[in-house]
């Protein structure tokens, strides 16, 4: 596995963490971004497999397509696209799984990256490119699945949901695991550069303290549900909080801490702590497991009001044009020592139980896969139903008094 050796280096960084009262992610770990191209290829067969409801744990009604010359982990190759579309977030796929993936089983996976959930959403909404996979984090399948967006999964494709953790398997949002497989999961708190911050405690107030004497050189994560959950977690509310006035006291909050804050940045926030430019960063588990790589000083906290747990999922559009050679790919990632691969890469949990065994030791540790009382800290984002409008609005209107409308 890359990077074995580094991470052992970061070790120690992560246990001073734990010990000062830390344990323990728009982004994760360095795939070029390609330019998204109109996707053109189809699958070779004259007919899609397409599952019918079907839990992970059970056989689905369709069959894995039959006939072909099947590779080990290429499923059946006279079924599969010479390419596939993949809409990801930023850096989150090790360049080289594409590569192996393409020598293998000579399909070519062409990355388009975005933002925030937000933004694919609306992609797929206008009828932009037709993409094979998109990797939704948990609300947003809910959103998707209720908009008739997603398709069912056929779980004799993706013969690899055998080594899924059962802790990420139905889930609030896919709760009989028709339409996704899990990818990463993971915490949002914050990175704190020890070698300006010497004094720092397990509270969201080292970032929004009014007084703070690192005014200017904090960075919070340009994302609507986490940021307002932040600072509601801040103010003791839930993260899901739908009360108007709670969510105005948030928007509120970080209008006052705006003046303080150099960057909303859910992209380069790790970079930005790395280059010495912010000493505070609101941000995900695996961007900061990158920066420490880097500078060990930089050390992630877990706040004691709590933070976000999360989980991104791989999903195929309903209209995907190459769903079987798709669902392949997804199956592909779950190989256990491609998914250890992955999760070194990337820095985040993998739900697969069986990659474990090829994780250097040093990637296990709390901080990544938080237990206990720090795991009973943890809040899913979850959907809002009709008042994700009111939280529309609050954003926009936060956005507006700070100039970044």
């Amino acid at each position: 596995m890359k990077r074995i050796l580094i991470y052992t280096i970061i070790v120690a960084s992560l246990i001073l963490a734990a010990c000062g009262g830390a344990t323990e992610t728009t982004t994760q770990p360095v795939a070029t971004e390609v330019e998204a191209t109109e996707p053109a290829a189809t699958e070779a067969s004259a007919t899609e497999s397409q599952a019918t409801e079907s839990p992970a744990t059970e056989s689905p009604a369709t069959e894995a397509p039959t006939g072909g010359e099947t590779a080990e982990r290429c499923g059946d190759t006279s079924q599969l696209a010479e390419e596939i579309f993949l809409y990801n977030w930023s850096d989150y796929l090790d360049p080289a799984i594409k590569e192996q993936f393409a020598t293998e089983c000579g399909v070519t996976v062409t990355e388009t990256n975005y933002d925030s959930n937000e933004t694919m959403l609306a992609t797929l909404q206008a009828g932009g490119a037709d993409y094979d996979i998109v990797v939704p984090s948990d609300y947003m399948v809910q959103i998707m699945v209720d908009e008739g967006m997603l398709m069912e999964l056929d779980y004799d494709v993706i013969s690899n949901m055998q080594h899924i953790d059962e802790v990420n398997l139905n889930t609030y949002f896919d709760p009989d695991q028709k339409y996704t497989v899990p990818y990463f999961w993971g915490t949002s708190g914050f990175a704190v550069d020890t070698s300006v911050v010497t004094d720092y405690t397990d509270s969201w107030s080292m970032l929004f303290d009014p007084d703070s004497p690192y005014c200017g050189q904090i960075s919070m994560l340009d994302d609507q549900r986490e940021t307002l959950g932040a600072a509601l977690m801040y103010l003791g509310y839930s993260i899901n909080d739908t009360d108007p006035a709670h969510l105005e006291e948030a928007k509120n909050l970080l209008i006052e801490q705006s003046a303080c804050v150099k960057a909303y940045d859910s992209e380069t926030n790790g970079d930005l702590i790395v280059a010495g430019e912010t000493a505070l960063a609101h941000i995900w588990t695996g961007a900061a497991i990158l920066a420490s790589l880097e500078r060990p000083e930089i050390v992630y906290v877990i706040p004691k009001e709590g933070t976000t747990i999360w989980q991104d999922n791989m999903a195929i559009p309903v209209n995907a044009p190459n769903a079987y050679t798709a669902m392949v790919f997804l199956n592909y990632l779950q190989d256990p020592e491609i998914a250890a691969q992955n999760a070194e890469y990337v820095g985040y949990a993998t739900p697969n139980k069986a990659a474990k065994d090829f994780i250097d030791p040093s990637m296990l540790s709390e901080t990544i896969y938080p237990t206990g009382e720090v795991a009973s800290r943890l809040q899913w984002i979850e959907d809002v139903g009709d008042a994700l409008e009111l939280y529309d609005r609050v954003w926009t209107e936060f956005k507006a008094a700070i100039g970044q409308q």
